[in-house]
């Protein structure tokens, strides 16, 4: 049975975050050592997360939602844009529980192939907050981050209003700044993700975009959008507009049902996405650039957004139409799109898509990472399965000494004991709980910093994680295992990624001695990595260091 551990940061770890939000409230113009302007620019983001006005403004607000919206327009006019500069950016709206991220990826490498300048928001940020405003699938340079951050940053400064907000929220600040990136970058089209629901998340005060999507929907963010699929539904379907077409994958009856009346109220023209395999000819499978069964299904909706807006702004090579069986649309609450053959354009996106974090493989030496930011139950459940398939098509050791260690974090309100649950059948050896800080430095780590959660609310999660899955093991393990480094553990000096542990005798407890034994002899090391983007984030800034550049 798999032994659980509990891995924070490091003794100091509380102290040195502590350090680094002082730092990070210091505002620019008084900061020690002036750093260069792109950290500054980071630093005073950071400020945004814990914004005493912005507090203020939810407590007003939350009884309001609608007033979120007008807030953000509020913002956005003082930064210098009307939300009908939007309406330029050709843009394609995203929403969904699971998959919205993939969905958006496939659909902007599809029309990148196409030779368009192509803009993508999206969130969260794994490794660099960058991450988030893409131009042709890149991230802006750190020069474009600062460039458009004090534009919008300082603009805000100039109007205040000491009767209101002040300054958005970090996420409504980078929604508002990535606008401002397109519109002047002149892109041909924006392809922007939903932070939050949809109908009051900051990105609906998009007015005309030109299609939306609606991946898949499950069970999570609860205390803000509702406890059931149909609520859900509701606040997904918010971002339909008058006219605009709208395309959705597979639901639930009842959430697909909700979906179609919101669309017949706001008069949107929806459709149901075909599988994949109506897009497929002669057996022959499309390739795709994310692994995963359940990646088909977004890739369906991709080629349905982008096809659409290909159409719409009177673009060839969209595809040739195919005809579907006369029974295809019989009982269905909302019309089947019609399938049609993908262009050459189309396979190639599809082929070439990429999107960090998600159903990743890393193989480093004996030891293979395999990372997913699951976070929901029907997400994790995709997980399981890919990772089950993923390690069986590996070569197993001949001697069969694999040791399968599982890398975990939850946050929010997330049912932990569902999602680990859910994890059992992939026989772990190993269970390593640790907060989403896989680091913790003051410097060169301001992107991966967030002062909504202190340093001992995560490591009290992690306490919580690890007493759940010694429950579900039916084996009682001890509870106060402290490790100053839990990718060092796991790799054992095995990962040239990785350092290697403290010297011998720095773990104490009887886990962590038996098992650094067991990881140092073995011949595959198998690891997976889920239950947060955040916590993959952080692994993946130790495991690809080129990522910070």
């Amino acid at each position: 049975m798999a032994e659980a551990t509990v891995l924070p940061p490091g003794p100091d770890a509380g102290a040195e975050l502590r350090g680094m939000a002082r730092a990070a409230a210091v505002p620019p113009s008084r900061m020690p050592d002036r750093p260069a302007p792109f950290q500054d620019a980071i630093r005073t983001l950071n400020t945004l997360q814990t914004n005493a006005s912005y507090l203020e403004q939810v407590k007003r607000e939350r009884g309001d939602p609608r007033a979120q919206l007008e807030a953000m327009k509020g913002f956005l006019e003082r930064s210098g844009l009307k939300v009908e500069d939007l309406d330029r950016l050709n843009i394609i709206h995203v929403t969904g529980t699971k998959g919205k991220g993939s969905v958006c990826a496939f659909a902007e490498r599809v029309l990148r192939s196409y030779g368009l300048k192509t803009g993508f928001y999206s969130s969260p940020h794994l490794v660099q907050v960058r991450e988030r405003i893409r131009i042709n699938g890149q991230p802006i340079s750190k020069e474009l981050f600062s460039k458009y951050f004090w534009l919008v940053y300082n603009r805000l400064e100039e109007t205040k209003d000491p009767a209101r907000a002040s300054m958005p929220a970090y996420f409504r600040f980078l929604t508002i700044m990535a606008f401002h990136v397109f519109l002047q970058e002149k892109v041909d089209l924006a392809v922007v993700e939903v932070g939050i629901g949809g109908a009051y998340d900051c990105t609906n005060i998009i007015r005309k975009p030109v299609v939306c999507g609606v991946s898949s929907l499950g069970i999570d963010h609860t205390s803000i959008l509702g406890d059931t699929l149909e609520k859900i539904a509701w606040q997904k379907g918010g971002i339909f507009k008058p006219g605009v077409p709208a395309f959705t994958v597979a639901q639930p009856e009842r959430p697909l049902e909700v979906l179609r009346d919101r669309a017949r109220e706001r008069a949107c023209p929806l459709y149901l996405c075909p599988e994949l395999d109506a897009f497929e000819e002669g057996g022959r499978a499309l390739a795709l650039g994310l692994a995963g069964d359940h990646q088909r299904s977004n890739a369906a909706l991709a080629l349905q957004l982008a096809r659409a807006w290909l159409q719409r702004r009177g673009r060839e090579g969209v595809g040739e139409p195919k005809d579907l069986p006369p029974s295809a649309e019989a009982g269905r609450p909302v019309p089947l799109a019609p399938a049609f053959r993908p262009s050459v354009a189309m396979v190639q996106g599809l082929r070439e898509a990429e999107w960090l974090g998600r159903t990743q493989v890393l193989p480093h030496g004996p030891v293979t990472w395999y990372i997913d930011g699951a976070h929901t139950t029907s997400s994790v459940q995709a997980c399981v399965r890919w990772f089950r398939q993923a390690a069986l098509n590996e070569d197993k050791p001949q001697d069969g000494s694999e040791v399968r260690v599982l890398l975990f974090n939850a946050t929010g309100d997330r049912d932990t004991a569902a999602l680990l649950k859910l994890l059992l059948p992939c026989q772990f050896d190993y269970a390593v709980f640790c907060p989403n800080f896989a680091e913790v430095s003051v410097v060169g780590n301001a992107d991966q910093q967030n002062f909504n959660v202190t340093l001992e609310n995560a490591l009290t999660r992690c306490l919580e994680n690890q007493k759940t899955w010694t429950q579900l093991m039916e084996e009682k393990v001890g509870q106060d295992l402290w490790l100053s480094a839990p990718l060092e553990w796991i790799a054992q000096g095995r990962d040239p990624c990785v350092p290697a542990p403290a010297a011998k005798g720095a773990h104490p407890h009887p886990v962590a001695s038996s098992g650094a034994v067991l990881l140092q002899e073995a011949a595959v090391i198998r690891v997976l990595v889920t239950g947060s983007l955040h916590l993959v984030g952080g692994v993946l800034k130790l495991l690809d260091p080129a990522l910070s550049q």
